[in-house]
């Protein structure tokens, strides 16, 4: 089996999204889980992420890509009840900057710090 597709098929099989996009915003990959969720949407691979999001969201992908030319790994984008959204750059073997993608994690959820919690 080719790297190539050995890579798409573990990337298929994650659960969450996974859409890179390259240092032009042109969205360049996305894994199955992706595609299922943006196929309301059509087919956007090879579409500018800009015609995907709206004014504001176009604003914090701009803003977050700045950060990540500026050397930053990666970027918190969202966070809320229903999830954490952090935008990850991708260098090349010469650590120039090609792209990114966003990953998701769950919120952050505030135990109680009452007796229960507790292990005597």
């Amino acid at each position: 089996m080719e790297q190539p597709e050995l890579l798409a098929l573990i990337f298929d099989s994650w659960n969450e999204s996974i859409v890179f996009v390259d240092t032009n915003h042109i969205i360049q990959y996305m894994n199955s889980p992706a595609r299922m969720h943006y196929a309301k949407w059509g087919n956007i691979l090879g579409k500018s992420i800009f015609d995907c999001h709206n004014a504001d969201s176009c604003q914090m992908i701009s803003d977050c890509f700045m950060r990540l030319q500026s050397g930053e790994e990666e970027v918190l984008f969202a966070n809320n009840e229903k999830h954490r959204v952090y935008m990850r750059g991708v260098h090349d073997t010469n650590g120039k900057l090609i792209g990114y993608y966003e990953r998701y994690e769950p919120p952050v959820v505030k135990a109680k710090m009452g007796k229960e919690n507790f292990h005597s």
